[in-house]
């Protein structure tokens, strides 16, 4: 058995290179995704594990499926940018990484709600000036807020009970219930109660193309002044023009992103300048200090990078074997 993973990180290696020696089984590791420029290094190869924000079109399956690759393993959890229609016409099986670190994601979800609770940017500024008063940028605190957390699985979950630990109320909304949730009641029949209810909104939900856009103009416009908005979800949930609007008008009193709707081929790029950062509404929100922007770092640490790596290559033997994984997404 042959396994090639494309995309590879040099922080994902020694898990790799561990999983192989335990398990005997090949693994070719390349550093470049999986496209068009690079299907053809797949042929002669049982099963694929890849990572990437690049789609994988109809095009590039086609070509897996030719060299009778039928297994392809992702070492992420969104599945959004693949081919549905190629993957049931090819009888290629896909397995995700569900749960690689959900602790990872909410953490720094967390974090980066108290450094905007706290105005840790502003104040980073103002001594970096030597100016060390403290008016007029007086904090609010977290048991005193609301948290309404959209979408309660793994992630969504973590989250409340971090913002549950600084004492802030919860109210959630999701179209599938958490049954242990329910019991709490913490649950809300519409967002628009939820945006009526909320001092943070945190954003946990898949991409999907009825939630396109799920805050927008309209959205915003239902909240409380104020607001901070926390998106370490999708890019896509987000208007971004909508949010730079609701920034600028108050109605949004802060935003954390840890993904943005145009950041393929942005983020994890060294651009060597701030001005040659290729994209001017990114560098509108990166330039305000009630902002704070990273660029799609929330799942990465030591054991979202182990448990990503090996839980992938783990399913792909299991497609390659046994033509199934408790991991397969069903298109």
């Amino acid at each position: 058995m042959k396994i090639i993973a494309y995309g590879m990180r040099d922080d994902e290696m020694p898990y790799l290179e561990q999983w192989s020696k335990d398990n005997n089984i090949e693994v070719k590791a390349v550093k470049e995704l999986l496209d068009e420029n690079t299907v053809d290094l797949a042929n002669g190869y049982d099963g694929a594990v890849v990572y990437q924000q690049k789609p994988y079109t109809a095009e590039v399956l086609d070509k897996l499926a030719s060299f009778g690759i039928k297994s392809l393993s992702l070492r992420n959890v969104g599945v959004d940018n693949i081919d549905a229609d190629a993957i049931k016409r090819d009888g290629i099986k896909v397995t995700n990484v569900p749960a690689y670190s959900p602790n990872a994601i909410a953490e720094l979800t967390a974090t980066q709600l108290m450094r905007l609770i706290r105005r840790t940017n502003t104040f980073d500024r103002k001594i970096a000036n030597g100016d060390l008063r403290w008016a007029p940028d007086i904090a609010d605190e977290l048991d005193q807020m609301t948290v309404g957390v959209i979408a309660t699985g793994r992630i969504g979950r973590k989250a409340i009970n971090i913002y549950r630990g600084f004492g802030a109320k919860i109210v959630a909304y999701d179209i599938y219930h958490n049954p242990e949730l329910e019991k709490e009641g913490i649950y809300v029949d519409t967002l628009d109660e939820l945006y009526a209810k909320a001092d943070v909104i945190s954003l946990h939900s898949p991409a999907t193309k009825e939630n396109e856009h799920m805050l927008d103009d309209e959205a915003f416009s239902k909240m409380k002044d104020g607001v901070y908005i926390l998106n370490p979800a999708r890019g896509a949930l987000i208007d971004t023009d909508a949010l730079i609007r609701a920034l600028d008008s108050g109605k949004v009193g802060a935003a954390a992103l840890d993904v943005y709707e145009d950041e393929v081929g942005i983020f994890n790029t060294d651009f060597g300048s701030f001005d040659a950062i290729p994209d001017e509404r990114l560098k509108n929100l990166l330039k305000r200090e009630n902002v704070l922007v990273t660029p799609h770092i929330a799942f990465y640490t030591k054991t979202a990078a182990k448990n990503m790596t090996q839980f992938a290559l783990t399913s792909n033997v299991n497609l390659i074997s046994k033509g199934t994984d408790e991991s397969e997404v069903k298109f």
